[in-house]
């Protein structure tokens, strides 16, 4: 499993770097926004660690060129900046999760295990299709009426939620379950606007519309 850590800090990264690899992970540090985008976009991995604060160019900057050329690589954005501003302004740009320093190393290990396992592609049937909606769980991709829809890891997985259970309403609890990890602030807005993002993206320029909202209870796929 290959891991890019972007951070700044030399003392942090060489923890980090240490730690993850007596998990059996092989880790690649860089140093500034510059370097971490420069080997982002040039070789393939398993997981990006992604400080916010960075030389050169923000990790927000980077996380725009990732998503702008591979919208399937889980991001985790690793920063002090912690208000719900913060994250929201992190998940709006492509990021499929967010810790905030100062952290506990085992929630770190948890949380890219979690990652990682998303985005392995396992799934319990490869393909799922609803009206013109065709998801490829196997080499994660999606389409609508032919066209390839680009998502994140975590709009990929809320996707593949709703293919699953079509017609049924899902509430933000379920969801949270299974698309976050268990210390995931359920009772945010966070989820509300994730899903703002993955209807814009599945419904937008379509005439019929599939995700809906259903006020006090979640969101169901449904043909409307």
């Amino acid at each position: 499993m290959n891991i890019l850590l972007v951070e700044d800090d030399p003392r942090l990264s060489a923890l980090i770097k240490r730690g993850l690899e007596e998990e059996q992970l092989t880790v690649t540090v860089a140093a500034d926004g510059e370097r971490g985008q420069e080997l982002a976009l040039a070789q393939p991995f398993d997981l990006i660690i992604l400080d916010v604060i960075l030389p050169h160019r923000s990790g927000l900057e980077v996380l725009a060129a990732i998503r702008a050329q591979d919208a399937r690589v889980p991001v985790l954005l690793l920063t002090a900046l912690g208000t719900t501003t913060d994250k929201l302004q992190g998940f709006g740009n492509g990021a499929d999760d967010y810790l905030v320093k100062p952290f506990d190393f085992a929630e770190l290990v948890a949380r890219v295990g979690a990652l990682t396992r998303r985005g392995s592609g396992q799934a319990h049937s490869p393909r799922l299709a609803f009206a013109d909606v065709l998801m490829d769980t196997a080499s994660r991709t999606v389409t609508r009426a032919g066209q390839p829809l680009r998502l994140t890891t975590r709009e990929f997985n809320l996707l593949e939620l709703l293919l699953r259970h079509p017609g049924r309403v899902l509430s933000r609890g379920e969801i949270a379950e299974h698309g976050w990890d268990e210390s995931f602030d359920a009772g945010s807005n966070v989820i509300d606007v994730y899903v703002s993002y993955l209807r814009k993206k599945v419904d937008h320029g379509f005439p019929t519309k599939l995700i809906h909202t259903v006020t006090g209870a979640g969101y169901v796929l449904r043909q409307e």
